[in-house]
């Protein structure tokens, strides 16, 4: 024990010994001051803690009352619940803390200061009175006369036990004070230490107990991108459905029809019509009330609230007879008799009533033919011949989606596994690259932004067959050749499945936006690459793409050609036409009455023409400067000649990615074009010794549709023109490539730009008599104009016309010869 006052120096009671009293005194009064501020604050820490807690309680319960809300949701359920019951646990060990605290902090002091301190002062008092005594004592004695023997004798008397009590006294003092002095210590830091002790156990707690919360909490988090991906597309599927019901809506409120939202037809739940009537009561008054009526499982029936039990009017319609009723005041009326009773009903027109009435004669017709069985649906709609594209009795091939488009692309080598940490079985792609990524990646990939990489699902989204041919023509092999090229030579260590996200976040970011890993080409290897393209044949790509015969790739000359023969092919060519006149009709009818356009104007041709005067521009041979004019003369049919047979390669002035991906484009190979890209090829890239055609262009020129898809999906601009003024659509047009042409105008390619000549697309595919086209041109442009008529409700464009474009992207990536029956005519053969 460490004595801070010497306890020789307090029997000599000298001024060190007093101003060593004098210093401990005010310091044990400070430190008294202190212990009393230090233990009042954790008792306000400690009430703030019980706040707290109470607090916590509360917001756990809200926790626990929203899981309870989510009954049918597991995965919401079972989480919310976990979470709820974790925090709680957390709740109770902040009330072990707090306890803790208090018997730590605030009791453990508390004693010290009622008992030590206490004790110290009790001393000092003491000590004090003893002084003063001392010293008058020592006065006394002081002061006692030589003379006076008894004075003397009684002064020394006192003087003499005076000083005998005063050593008693302060050798105790002294030793209240160093027992005080190291008891403070001890006291102090063991209930600080106690204090932190119970700090590490409930931290030590909370790690175990998140610790066991961890693998839920991982497992959670990663469902989350699923539950997000899943959220967008129900909400999309949703505002597509509103943007539908508003369509219909809309038409409904222009044509004054208000059948078609109550007439329905569910064969689900046997529901043939269902809608609201007011029927009229059998009692006294004959009050008039609103209900909802369904004609279902062979009855009528009617409830007021969706959860009554439905009453029913008429057990079996073949039982029941319906009639209109005008004799009563009120109007739109009918009654549906029975053997046993007869229910007044009236609907809110005469439409909904001759439609009420017509359903109840067709349920009773359809009750007797099928004997009781459930009532066929009445409302079908009428799909009428524009749905088909080919007069054969094959159905249509609809876009791919989920387990298939899934299976084929995984079927490629190297696409069994994510492209960037080779986790297997990957659901996701990225399609401008071509790959296959994992959930965690394909998150990644999408903080990229799309001028990077384009996710999309390859189960839940639906899948274009153009586009699936692009993920089967390049893959994961392909691509990690080029973007990977130098990661074993710099050393960088390739992610793997479970590695932390920020490692795999930096390697694909290095690999992609950076391209760190890629080689780039010397100037003698990128000559030899850009020659070896321009002089490379016709090429098939890797997924059994069936392309059409390449055309030349020079800009045709259009001039008329004055022959017999060419005025026979140009209507062989419309003859061969995949529409019959009368889908056409159908077709066309069906914009006109759907768009309400009676007085459509040519944009290209700056004459006012019918939708009457389309069918006649697939029905009799047009001229150069109208859509609609009367059968030509044998003199005036125009034709388009090539000016070469073939492409001439002429030394550039410089090689640069750019010109590799031209070259690439068309000679049909994508893993040229990406390595050009990944080189840092500008998609848009013009060649100025070649008349600025653009790659799309020498795509087009090359005849692959796959080879323009991926160019599009890596943002070329489907409407960047060459020297001649003539872009993508109008090289298609003039190479007779209906699947390219089909492709630019689903991708917004322009139809009202002319080329030097003043010629648009729609007016070239009439000179050169390639009806397909022609038709396709149309229908776009009449879907335009429809939407625009329609204001808001036709941004989504009309289902007919993309029922149409998608049955012919199927044709041109599945089934090409179809769409290969027009061919540049040769001035030679003429």
């Amino acid at each position: 024990m460490k004595v801070t006052v010497d306890f020789e120096e307090c029997l000599k009671d000298s001024p060190r010994f007093r101003a060593t009293i004098e210093e401990v005194e005010g310091d044990v009064c400070e430190l008294e001051s202190k212990l009393d501020k230090l233990v009042k604050l954790c008792i306000g820490m400690i009430d703030a803690g019980k706040a707290y807690n109470a607090a916590n309680k509360q917001f756990v319960n809200g926790i626990r009352e929203l899981a309870q809300q989510s009954p049918k949701d597991e995965v919401m359920e079972s989480s919310l619940t976990k979470f709820a019951e974790s925090l709680q646990e957390m709740i109770n060990y902040h009330t072990i803390l707090f306890d803790q605290a208090q018997r730590s902090i605030k009791s453990q002091l508390q004693t010290f200061m009622k008992e030590d301190l206490r004790k110290f002062k009790e001393s000092k008092k003491q000590f004090d009175k003893v002084s003063e005594e001392k010293e008058a004592a020592l006065a006394k004695n002081a002061q006692a006369p030589r003379n006076k023997q008894h004075e003397v004798e009684e002064a020394t008397n006192i003087l003499t036990a005076t000083r005998k009590c005063f050593r008693h006294i302060v050798l105790d003092y002294v030793l209240q004070i160093n027992v005080l002095q190291s008891k403070r210590r001890s006291e102090i830091l063991k209930s600080m230490l106690s204090f932190m002790y119970a700090h590490l156990t409930f931290f030590h707690q909370g790690y175990d107990l998140f610790s066991e919360l961890q693998p839920l909490m991982k497992q959670l988090g990663g469902q989350l991108d699923q539950l997000v991906v899943d959220a967008a597309k129900e909400k999309r599927d949703m505002e597509m459905k509103h943007s539908t019901i508003q369509q219909k809506a809309a038409l409904q409120d222009f044509s004054n029809d208000d059948t078609k939202l109550e007439y329905n037809v569910d064969a689900d739940n046997g529901i043939a019509m269902e809608g609201y009537l007011f029927k009229r009561a059998s009692n006294a008054f004959k009050t008039w009330n609103r209900r909802w009526f369904s004609i279902q499982n062979n009855q009528l029936v009617y409830q007021k609230k969706f959860k009554d039990q439905p009453t029913v009017v008429v057990e079996d319609l073949r039982l029941c007879t319906v009639k209109h009723c005008e004799d009563i005041e009120r109007r739109f009326c009918f009654e549906v008799v029975s053997p046993t009773k007869s229910c007044m009903m009236q609907a809110d027109s005469e439409k909904l009533r001759q439609a009420w009435i017509k359903a109840v004669q067709n349920s009773i017709a359809t009750a007797f033919r099928e004997k009781g069985e459930d009532a066929e649906k009445l409302d079908r709609k009428s799909s009428t011949s524009t749905g088909s594209l080919d007069s054969s009795s094959e159905p249509k091939e609809k876009s791919l989606k989920g387990d298939s488009a899934l299976q084929q692309v995984q079927a490629i080598p190297g696409n069994g596994s994510c492209c960037d940490c080779g986790l297997a079985d990957p659901r996701w792609a990225s399609i401008n690259l071509g790959i296959t990524l994992c959930i965690e990646c394909s998150g990644i990939h999408r903080s990229l932004g799309v001028h990077f990489s384009k996710v999309r699902s390859l189960t839940l989204d639906t899948w274009e067959p153009e586009l699936l041919k692009l993920m089967c023509e390049l893959g994961n092999g392909v691509i990690n050749q080029i973007y990977e090229a130098r990661q074993e030579e710099l050393g960088v260590r390739k992610p793997q499945p479970g590695d932390p996200r920020q490692e795999i976040e930096a390697y694909i970011r290095a690999k992609y936006v950076d391209k760190k890993f890629v080689r780039m080409p010397t100037v003698a290897e990128q000559r030899s690459k850009v020659i070896a393209l321009s002089k490379q044949e016709k090429r098939l790509s890797s997924s059994s793409e069936h392309l059409p015969p390449r055309p030349p790739p020079p800009t045709p000359n259009l001039r008329p050609v004055s022959n017999i023969s060419a005025a026979a092919g140009w209507e062989e060519a419309r003859r061969e036409s995949l529409f019959c006149p009368d889908e056409l009709d159908s077709l066309f009818s069906y914009f006109d009455n759907s768009s309400k356009l009676r007085s459509i104007k040519s944009a290209d041709s700056g004459i006012q023409n019918s939708a009457d005067g389309s069918r006649e521009m697939l029905a009799a041979t047009p001229s150069t400067n109208s859509l609609c004019e009367a059968e030509p003369s044998e003199s005036t049919l125009p034709v388009f000649l090539p000016k070469s047979d073939s492409t001439v390669f002429s030394e550039p002035k410089e090689y640069s990615p750019g010109l590799q991906l031209f070259w690439a484009s068309y000679a049909r190979s994508l893993p040229d074009m990406a390595e050009a890209l990944a080189h840092g090829a500008e998609v848009n890239w013009v060649n100025t010794e070649d008349d600025n055609k653009t790659p799309l262009i020498m795509a087009v020129q090359g005849g692959s549709l796959v080879t323009c898809e991926f160019l599009l999906q890596n943002s070329a601009n489907v409407n960047q023109q060459d020297i001649h003024g003539r872009g993508p659509l109008h090289h298609a047009t003039i190479l007779g490539h209906t699947g390219q042409v089909c492709l630019f105008l689903k991708r917004g390619a322009s139809q009202n730009a002319v080329d030097v000549d003043e010629k648009s697309p729609l007016s070239i595919a009439v000179e050169a008599a390639n009806a397909d086209i022609v038709t396709l041109l149309r229908l776009a442009k009449m879907n335009e104009e429809m939407r625009e008529a329609e204001g808001p409700y036709g941004q989504t464009g009309d289902e007919t016309y993309q029922d149409i474009f998608r049955d012919f992207s199927q044709m041109a990536s599945n089934d090409p010869d179809k769409l290969n029956r027009f061919q540049p005519y040769d001035a030679q053969k003429l």
